[in-house]
């Protein structure tokens, strides 16, 4: 079995957990995630099966869209809902639609995060959340990310009350937090705020509605109809660049060839998807870093057959 199974991931499961659960209802072992998703986060998590699993990066360094709630008044250890509560600050004004819509606006675009220390982030080889669990506070680089758009998704004129929340919807790029984009919302309000609420609706190009649940996974496994759920490894690499060869630089792929660099890839910087004729995904390709006009290969993908 190969291919890519998005699952819907739900609320209380970390996704190594998920990677735990799915090896034992689909009975094999190479299997991958796509990116972590924390235990109370719910939402789309591609799931890489066996050849499958050397695009797993792909898709984890692709765009993601979340739906959102952010609660300003208080804040927690964990920037989100499951942490303990740090500082409290009753709101004691109102808000009007355009004010949020405009600190929404102040950080679209690449802003600055500092990672939250209950996060996977590795600092000195060790991840900040081991640190945290143990009481250590440690300094944490600081890293640059794009947001692409935030939009409010609930419909209300104004917003008043001892804490106030709303939610929203934000398309970003890897590496982004949305726990400490809500902080950062109610830090531009002058209040302290956590993430209350999160799903994540788009992975890559994967979607809600391309998502199965646990429970619909193994019911088609048991009927032998899971293969019609599979997607296939080229739609993890829609988003790079690609370049169709004929049979004859195919064998040349198969073989670990470096080629040529086609004249209308010379200026991308991404890797490259090289693709035969009817479409199927053989290799990832990259510049070579001292050939001008080369490229070589990164991983190969298809075996091709002599």
């Amino acid at each position: 079995m190969e291919g890519i199974l998005p699952l819907w991931k739900p609320k209380g499961l970390t996704s190594h957990d998920c990677i735990f659960r799915l090896r034992k209802i689909l009975h094999m072992k190479r299997i991958g995630h796509t990116g972590t998703l924390d235990p109370d986060v719910t939402g789309v998590l591609p799931i890489c099966l066996g050849r499958a699993t050397k695009v797993a990066e792909y898709i984890t360094d692709a765009g993601k869209e979340y739906d959102a709630e952010v609660t300003i008044g208080f804040s927690t250890t964990t920037e989100d809902a499951s942490g303990e509560v740090v500082e409290v600050k009753k709101v004691e004004e109102s808000y009007t639609r355009e004010k949020i819509q405009e600190v929404l606006a102040s950080l679209t675009g690449t802003i600055t995060q500092t990672p939250p220390m209950f996060s996977a982030v590795k600092v000195n080889g060790t991840r900040l959340y081991e640190y945290a669990r143990k009481g250590i506070e440690i300094e944490r680089p600081s890293r640059q990310v794009n947001i692409y758009s935030i939009e409010l998704t609930e419909e209300w004129d104004e917003l008043k009350g001892d804490t106030i929340s709303f939610r929203f919807r934000v398309n970003c790029g890897k590496g982004t937090y949305i726990r400490t984009l809500a902080v950062m919302i109610g830090e531009k309000l002058g209040y302290p705020a956590h993430m209350s609420d999160l799903s994540r609706t788009r992975s890559a190009s994967f979607t809600e509605k391309d998502c199965l649940t646990f429970e619909e996974i193994e019911m088609h496994v048991n009927n032998g109809t899971i293969d019609s759920y599979l997607f296939p490894i080229e739609k993890a690499l829609l988003d790079l660049p690609k370049f169709i060869i004929n049979d004859t630089l195919a064998m040349k792929v198969r073989n670990g060839s470096v080629l040529e660099t086609p004249e209308h890839l010379r200026q991308v910087n991404n890797p490259i998807v090289i693709e035969d004729e009817s479409g199927e995904a053989l290799a990832i390709y990259m510049h070579h870093p001292t050939k001008k006009n080369i490229i070589k290969p990164s991983k190969i993908l298809k075996i091709i057959e002599s």
